[in-house]
């Protein structure tokens, strides 16, 4: 009697188990509000992936619900509050093409160069990025002359011109190093840029657990094991004109 009662109360506790995982897995047709609400209370705890589910049942059963819009601009900027950039691109794409008037718009467009900015802790690693956020910047203030976010948007641009000289100065470097001095040359004056006073620089430095392996951006340690060919450092550098007629 005692084994068929604890089998009963066994059965019982499984059954509320999955019912109740069940429950939460199969929620569907709820009112906006409520998947608007479980979306604010995921971000509050941090759990973004939870409010991107929850984001995805709203757009899916109310595709039309005015509270779509401010979910989708609070999505962009959860995701840009916890590093996950590419992400709040995406959603801020969303609200740009669906949802934004124009003033919302032009505040949208800005926060997408922001994420941009923010993804290039080491700008020596992108250079396509500095280049898009750069393009992105500029586009912004032809498009916005008066905005009341140009003094961040210059700020920002100011610093990407700065990594985009110090990227090229690099690169013209490696170049160096490696004998190709034209290639070195076309990189030394992209580099070019007459009010940088480069005295008043002072470029980032490398962190030496970084530095072990990808040198300092002058040097690096495993430099003498590189081979002097083209094909290391860049299918579209720039041969010497010595070197091609010696390689004809």
């Amino acid at each position: 009697m005692v084994r068929k009662s604890y089998r009963i109360t066994l059965l019982f506790a499984l059954m509320i188990l999955f019912f109740g995982c069940t429950k939460e897995i199969e929620e569907y047709n709820k009112p906006a509000s409520y998947w608007y609400q479980k979306i604010t209370e995921s971000i509050s705890l941090g759990n973004i992936e939870a409010a991107d589910s929850y984001y995805s049942s709203l757009q899916g059963e109310h595709i039309g619900s005015p509270l779509l819009p401010e979910a989708t601009l609070m999505l962009a900027i959860a995701h840009m509050e916890h590093e996950e950039y590419l992400l709040s691109e995406h959603f801020l794409n969303e609200y740009i093409k669906r949802y934004a008037t124009l003033s919302q718009k032009e505040f949208a467009e800005y926060l997408k160069i922001k994420a941009k900015y923010m993804a290039l802790p080491n700008p020596r690693r992108d250079q396509g990025l500095i280049d898009e956020a750069i393009a992105e910047a500029q586009h912004f203030k032809t498009n916005y002359p008066v905005s009341q976010y140009n003094y961040f948007v210059d700020t920002m641009l100011t610093n990407l011109y700065l990594a985009q000289a110090a990227l090229n100065k690099a690169i013209a470097d490696l170049y160096e190093r490696v004998d190709k001095t034209r290639s070195s040359t076309y990189y030394r004056q992209k580099k070019a840029a007459e009010w940088i006073n480069w005295e008043e620089v002072d470029l980032d430095t490398t962190p030496w657990y970084r530095a072990w392996f990808e040198g300092d951006g002058t040097a690096s340690w495993y430099g003498f094991v590189i081979p002097n060919t083209r094909s290391v450092v860049s299918r579209n550098s720039i041969e010497d004109a010595n070197q091609t007629q010696t390689t004809k």
